[in-house]
């Protein structure tokens, strides 16, 4: 056992992960000392095996193998799967009962950006448990020993069971953007082992993300694949984020699906097998969403924006599905309750191959012809200094307690997200980035501003101007 600690820049220990900017306040030798806090947690807990992953990203490469180092250091088995997307690395924990995973990923984040995502082969690690590993890295206190590596090649295996659950039998026009990310390192494979006509935009894994930037849930970034999707008369567009975990889609007319939304094609399904079940929906997907889960049988839940948090709530409901507006969408319907776009994508495809009977597929348009249709803003993002995010967010908290004329019009579960008689609105800190994220809906073109007006009202109230 050695006793030299090592501190950790505060501002990379996240809610749910471990993430900051390449040779700044994230470096190869955070990399070795995760893997020495993170190996320790695993022997003592009696485990002795580490699944590793990494994404495309030019730091990743250097990343792993210092990682690596500390967890052989303590004595671990590691197994490398290698570079892929995050879903790979949690589904290698799974397929092969390994003690826990981590996955070295900058996520959605620009290309100068990297992280590392936790997970245990029944839980994952997030809140305390990260700072628990910095807190056994400051006083050293490591296990110490001599592990091996071995290399697993996984991708096969993972693109059967992606397929396992589904029946994608007629033959759909598809066209995917994997946004350069290394969803690419098994897409090509995948596409091959379905019917119809597949029309990959970036799918070769470039860390630089040259065409666009890897996040669907940004409207401009999935420009290329709406014009495919119209010009090449596909029946759907689906893309991909940066290491992906997050789903984005477009419909047959080139309309984009926002994932709240999304989250309700995909309930109706799971609500025939799972009547009155829970479903689970972030504090940023709209109230249209909860009302379609009840009048469709099951029990809507806000809770917390976070993939590690919706987990844990959804093991604690054993809630079949859950769903975040970003895109993280969790089947634990025939799947293992994490978010991978990869599956929910066939799950799609395989709704579409039956949705009706007959020859045709049904289009994914009048899947949503009975949806409600809210007016709303999509995720509105505001850089704020890392150290005054939450600062920001908890001194508008404060205002509106003194100045609601109804405190119920006021829920704190992740940020404050505020009732009016026109509509509602949103503020929380981001987790992930140094921002703030708003979003606000109403019932009308009209209602909306007046929605948007009183957030704006509210922000300058406390110092701060928001452009929506």
């Amino acid at each position: 056992m050695t006793m030299t600690g090592y501190t950790f820049n505060p501002d990379i220990i996240r809610e749910y992960d471990i993430r900051g900017t390449v040779g700044e306040d994230l470096t190869g030798q955070d990399a070795y000392y995760i893997g020495r806090a993170f190996g320790t947690k695993i022997i003592r807990s009696g485990g002795d095996t580490v699944c590793v992953g990494y994404d495309g990203r030019h730091s990743s490469p250097a990343f792993e193998t210092e990682l690596i180092k500390g967890l052989v250091d303590c004595g671990i088995t590691v197994e490398r799967v290698g570079m892929g997307p995050t879903p790979l690395l949690y589904f290698a924990v799974k397929d092969h009962m390994a003690d826990g995973g981590i996955m070295i990923t900058g996520s959605h984040n620009p290309s100068h950006m990297n992280g590392f995502k936790m997970t245990l082969l029944s839980s994952p690690v997030y809140g305390a448990a990260i700072k628990e590993l910095a807190e056994l890295a400051a006083a050293g206190d490591f296990e110490t020993g001599t592990g091996s590596i071995r290399d697993v090649d996984m991708a096969d295996t993972y693109i059967e069971r992606l397929l396992r659950d589904v029946k994608i039998d007629r033959p759909l026009k598809v066209a995917w953007d994997a946004g350069n990310g290394a969803g690419g390192a098994v897409l090509h494979k995948l596409v091959s082992k379905l019917p119809g006509e597949h029309i990959l935009l970036y799918a070769d894994v470039d860390g630089d993300f040259p065409n666009h930037h890897p996040d669907p849930t940004v409207d401009k970034n999935v420009e290329d694949l709406k014009r495919a999707v119209i010009e090449q008369k596909c029946d759907i567009g689906i893309a991909f984020d940066g290491d992906a975990d997050r789903i984005g889609v477009i419909d047959d007319k080139g309309r984009i699906i926002r994932c709240d939304m999304l989250l309700a094609v995909y309930a109706r399904e799971v609500l025939k097998n799972r009547p009155g079940a829970p479903i689970i929906a972030d504090v940023k997907c709209s109230n249209a969403l909860f009302r379609e889960i009840k009048n469709m049988g099951g029990k809507p839940v806000m809770w917390k924006t976070g993939h590690s948090l919706i987990k844990s709530k959804m093991g604690e409901l054993n809630a079949p599905l859950a769903g975040e507006l970003s895109g993280h969408i969790f089947f634990a319907d025939k799947y293992y309750g994490y978010d991978d776009a990869l599956y929910c994508s066939v799950r799609l495809l395989d709704q579409l191959c039956h949705g009706q009977e007959g020859d045709q597929p049904i289009k994914l348009s009048a899947l949503m012809e009975n949806m409600p249709r809210p007016v709303n803003t999509p995720e509105i993002r505001l850089d704020v200094d890392e150290s005054e995010k939450f600062k920001l967010v908890a001194k508008v908290q404060a205002h509106l307690k003194e100045t609601l004329p109804d405190i119920s019009m006021l829920d704190e579960t992740d940020g404050a997200r505020v009732t009016l008689a026109e509509g509602w609105w949103l503020l929380r800190a981001s987790n992930t980035q140094a921002c703030i994220v708003a979003r606000a809906e109403a019932n009308s073109k009209e209602d909306l501003e007046t929605v948007k007006v009183n957030l704006q009202t509210v922000l300058r109230a406390c110092g701060f101007e928001l452009d929506l």
